[in-house]
This record gives structure tokens, C-alpha cells and sequence, in this order.
């Protein structure tokens, strides 16, 4: 990018030559995509239209509108960052979407993208017993899920829960920004550690579980999340199985545990053989999202706790 910056500003007039300009540049670059979108179009889309907060199904003949020359050098200084540091665009421009919704996000915080919130927009159908009264998004980050937990299910009060002081500021942040206060709350804490004695119907969680040998060779972007919300021990499952083994004191009587694992659902299948979990099937794409019932998680709570450290 360096060789054509001085050209830039001249080159480039119209909204239109700056995605079509970005397309070819995130080509040339060999850039990863996977915050948000899953190529090189809607990535340059999201980028420049989100920098000059316009709506992305914007009418065509926008984008034959000139820039002034402040867009230029901000789109300049975002679409150099985007390539040569390979920054993620969510975090350029300290947005993402989740479930229809939009959260602030930094570097303290991993970007949405959890197939979880195809679960969400279905209301856990038909996984749930009944309408959840109390909801526990564990390992909250951003506060994406539990956040839309509370618009699923209106009368829920909702529990974001999570290790990071720094997350749990962005957190609040987006609780503020939805209007949620009076029902959403977060709690700092190790796990279950800030929560002794509290029951839930329904605990979601995406909790780090990135085993050593995918977190080795993780693209470039990934490296400005937080490792603290990927990485969790040589197989991914330090906290899982701690959260299994925990889970039966946390769930109502007919509560519902759902947590994330991704690839590491080879070791949770390799460790848990005798756990008939249920794995979830998503049509947006996604997978390695696991649901334990709280009968499952009280009959097989010995065992979680005795292969409690791998």
C-alpha cells in the first residue's frame, strides 16, 4: 500500500472508487476475513460505508458522492491499518453487529460472531422448557449475548459474567447504550467464582477454548483480540471443564447449559465419551456448541470433577 499512498487522495474520489479500491487492495494483501464478514466485497463495504456512517444497503447512487478531503485521509489512515497492520474492521471502526444488534467493541473484547445468536433470534427453540427468568451469559466480552438474551426474552434478568475488569467496562458500556440497566447487570469473577448461590434457567457461554496448536496458527488479525478470550490450555477446555463441573450448582431445575467450544469439540468428545451431549446444528453456518440439561449436569457431576484437570 505504501508505494500508491501518495497517489491516494487524488486517485480515489467517490465512495464507490474507494470500495472498489479496497477490494483490490484486500485481495493483493491476502487478508483473513472472519469478523464479520467472509470476503473481500463485503468487508470494503462494511469499512468504508461504516467510516462515513452511512447505512449499508445504501441506494446506488450514493456512492457517486465525492468525499471532502478530511473522509479521504480518515479513509486513508483505516484502510492502512486494515492492511499493512491487519487490524479487524470492527475494531477500526469500534462497531460490530450481533443478532440485528449493534455493540461497541475495542481491543478489549473479541468481535461477535458466535453462531450462538442464531440460537438467540429462535429464542433456544425448542431447547427450552419454558420462557428463562434468569439468564447467565458466562464469559460475557463485549456483553453481545446476553444483551440480545434480554431483547429475546423482555421479562429476563439477565447476568453478564466475566474474568476481565477491561471487558466488563465495554460491557457496561453496551448495557448503557441498549437502555438495559434496569435488568442487565455485570458481575467480575473467575468462572462461577462471583456468583455463589445463584441459579439460573438458562447459562450461555463462548468462553476461550482455542487449543494451543489452532492459537499457534491463528491469522494475523486474530492477534489484536485479547488472548485471554481465545486461548485456555493445550486442548481449549481449562475453563469448559471447570464449567461442567460447576454448572449443577448453578441451574434451576430445569435450567439449560450452552457453551461454544468450536474445534474443541474433538477433545470434548475424547474426554466426556460417556456424556451424551447435544450438539446444535446451525443453517447460517457454525459449529462445536454443545447443550447439557441440569439432570445431565447433576448425573454426571462426579465425573466432571474428577477429570477436572485434564
Amino acid at each position: 500500500m505504501s508505494d500508491t499512498s501518495k497517489d491516494f487522495p487524488t486517485r480515489l474520489r467517490t465512495v464507490r472508487d474507494y470500495i472498489r479500491w479496497a477490494v483490490s487492495q484486500f485481495h493483493g494483501a491476502d487478508l483473513f476475513f472472519g469478523h464479520g464478514t467472509d470476503n473481500a466485497w463485503d468487508e470494503a463495504r462494511q469499512l468504508v460505508l461504516g467510516a462515513l456512517h452511512l447505512p449499508y444497503e445504501i441506494a446506488d447512487s450514493y456512492l457517486d458522492c465525492r468525499l471532502e478531503d478530511e473522509e479521504h485521509a480518515y479513509l486513508h489512515e483505516l484502510l492502512r491499518q486494515r492492511i499493512e497492520e491487519r487490524v479487524p474492521t470492527a475494531y477500526l471502526l469500534g462497531e460490530a453487529w450481533f443478532c440485528g444488534l449493534p455493540f461497541i467493541v475495542d481491543e478489549r473484547v473479541l468481535i461477535p460472531r458466535s453462531p450462538i445468536g442464531e440460537l438467540i433470534e429462535q429464542q433456544f427453540a425448542p431447547w427450552l422448557p419454558h420462557e428463562p427468568a434468569r439468564i447467565l451469559d458466562l464469559c460475557t466480552g463485549s456483553g453481545c449475548i446476553g444483551i440480545a438474551c434480554a431483547y429475546a426474552f423482555p421479562e429476563a434478568e439477565v447476568v453478564l459474567g466475566d474474568l476481565s475488569f477491561d471487558a466488563l467496562e465495554v460491557a457496561n458500556q453496551n448495557i448503557e447504550r441498549h437502555e438495559l440497566g434496569e435488568r442487565v447487570y455485570t458481575v467480575q469473577g473467575d468462572g462461577f467464582a462471583g456468583l455463589p448461590g445463584q441459579r439460573f434457567d438458562l447459562i450461555v457461554s463462548n468462553p476461550p477454548y482455542v487449543d494451543a496448536e489452532d492459537f499457534a496458527d491463528m491469522p494475523a488479525e486474530y492477534q489484536h483480540e485479547p488472548e485471554l478470550g481465545l486461548a485456555c490450555g493445550e486442548d481449549g477446555l481449562d475453563l469448559v471443564r471447570r464449567m461442567l463441573a460447576e454448572a449443577a450448582d448453578h441451574l434451576t431445575e430445569q435450567g439449560v447449559l450452552i457453551v461454544e467450544v468450536g474445534n474443541s469439540q474433538v477433545h470434548v468428545e475424547a474426554q466426556y465419551p460417556e456424556v451424551d451431549f447435544t450438539w446444535l446444528e446451525f443453517e447460517r453456518g457454525g459449529h462445536g456448541v454443545f447443550l447439557l440439561g441440569a439432570k445431565q449436569c447433576r448425573e454426571h457431576q462426579a465425573l466432571f470433577r474428577e477429570r477436572l484437570n485434564g
